[in-house]
């Protein structure tokens, strides 16, 4: 799976983010600006040690990121989308993009790929769920679909056995 942060804002939530793709073998594409940078301390403190190992690509802009992507398929996480992140299928190929947290994806590039906007269903009056949480949300999702393909499915206790 691949995950695409549009402009993310929060040094923290990234690494926090970034600690997620890690424990899941999942690629992380950035797409610039960001208002961080990558050295930030508190994205390095958000993704713990892992960030250094993280499989992550930054691209210049989101036209750098459809050139160098030109045929993935894409889902656009959206609290405006009529279809529910539970509603489609995930490929083990497939991104899944998120805009930044002040403002979302822009309605010009979502409005352009309707049939790939989800949403997570939420009480009204709420504008959004925190990026890092609807992250792990949707990409826990997709990789259930495919049964955690390639995944530990089973932890240890570090001082009793089971």
């Amino acid at each position: 799976m691949n995950i695409v942060l549009l402009e993310p804002e929060i040094p923290q939530n990234t690494g926090n983010i970034g600690r997620t793709c890690f424990a899941t073998g999942t690629k992380l594409h950035l797409i610039e600006p960001m208002k961080f940078v990558i050295n930030d301390k508190n994205l390095k403190r958000a993704g713990m040690d892992y960030w250094k190992d993280l499989d992550v690509t930054i691209y210049d802009s989101y036209a750098d990121f459809c050139a160098k992507n030109p045929d993935v398929k894409i889902w656009y996480a959206t609290t405006k989308a009529p279809k529910k992140y539970t509603d489609v299928e995930y490929g083990p190929d497939d991104y899944i993009m998120f805009g930044k947290e002040s403002a979302g994806i822009p309605e010009e590039i979502l409005v352009q790929h309707k049939d790939n906007c989800v949403r997570i269903p939420m009480n009204e009056g709420i504008r959004s769920l925190n990026i890092a949480n609807s992250v792990a949300i949707m990409l826990f999702e997709s990789l259930r679909q495919q049964d955690f393909a390639g995944m530990q499915e089973e932890g240890e206790l570090h001082r009793l056995t089971w």
